[in-house]
């Protein structure tokens, strides 16, 4: 089975707390059977363009460094195989894109295959969920995203707000992705995804991942179960082949009980499956359905 996780942010953590705990260890992504796992180059607090920059090539040669000590880039989801533990470049804010179009080819190169056009501040291409949900995406935004997905790097909606969300869904021709969100009729929050979303989403042939923060999931404290919910929900609102796993593993503060790291994955999986859910459906979960929609896009 290939397991693959959406969105993690070590690499922030190993530019920024070197030497520090992580949740993401190659030993884990072992344990856990983790075939492929994104890893985000994170922007980070609101800064003047030159220390974006700055930051991004730091973690660039952090993950240099993962290479050099063993680790495996992928360039697609395609090339996750079961029982090797690979790893794929993505963005979560694309304010590095600001100095024009050309940036953003040098970053496929490099082998970003996803990039989050906001995170919480606004930039030259969008406007975040937390500031407004009215703003749509700026005239530069619009060209980044239809570069990005000339480009097959995927769009992801994660963070953004609802009108810039409906602009891409409406004004370009290549369904997004969100890297790592939950659902808003479970858990009120302008962070998650309203049943529109998630319909107009999976209705383009788009991909959700599933965030793991437990501010996202529920009011109270969050389970593995938990998760299984908001699963069911992306699937009665037909997301059935594309959901997956976001677990936002080192950016978040808590965890659901019991899933604290990569190699708690399969629990989650033996979860899914107490639930009801069929084996082709863990296995669309798992993995199958990210790399089915980098495929369509």
């Amino acid at each position: 089975m290939r397991i693959c996780d959406a969105h993690c942010d070590t690499l922030y953590n190993l530019v920024n707390t070197p030497g520090s705990a992580n949740d993401v260890t190659m030993e884990r992504l072992i344990a856990g059977g983790v075939a492929l796992q994104v890893m985000a180059m994170y922007v980070g607090p609101k800064a003047p363009i030159e220390e974006t920059e700055a930051l991004f090539n730091k973690m660039l040669a952090a993950f240099e460094g993962l290479k050099a000590q063993g680790w495996v880039q992928a360039m697609d989801p395609s090339e996750a195989v079961d029982g090797q533990v690979k790893v794929m470049l993505s963005i979560e804010g694309c304010e590095v894109f600001e100095r024009g179009l050309h940036v953003i080819q040098r970053y496929r190169d490099l082998g970003v295959r996803m990039a989050a056009i906001t995170w919480n501040h606004e930039n030259a291409l969008a406007t975040p969920h937390c500031i407004n949900a009215t703003d749509g995406l700026k005239p530069f935004g619009l060209e980044a995203v239809r570069e990005m997905q000339r480009l097959k790097i995927a769009v992801d909606i994660s963070h953004l707000n609802e009108a810039g969300v409906n602009d891409i869904l409406t004004k370009t021709d290549v369904p997004p992705m969100a890297s790592h969100s939950c659902c808003r009729a479970l858990k009120d929050h302008t962070r998650n995804l309203t049943d529109e979303q998630l319909k107009a989403v999976f209705r383009a042939g788009g991909f959700v991942a599933l965030n793991f923060y437990p501010a996202f999931l529920a009011d109270g404290p969050s389970t593995m179960d938990t998760l299984v919910d908001h699963f069911d929900h992306m699937l009665a609102m037909g997301g059935e082949g594309k959901i997956g796993f976001g677990s936002d593993f080192d950016g978040i503060t808590s965890k659901p009980e019991g899933l604290d790291n990569p190699a708690d994955f399969p629990a989650l999986l033996d979860v899914m499956r107490r639930r009801g859910y069929s084996e082709q459906q863990v296995k669309s979960i798992a993995g199958e359905a990210m790399i089915d929609y980098f495929a369509r896009i």
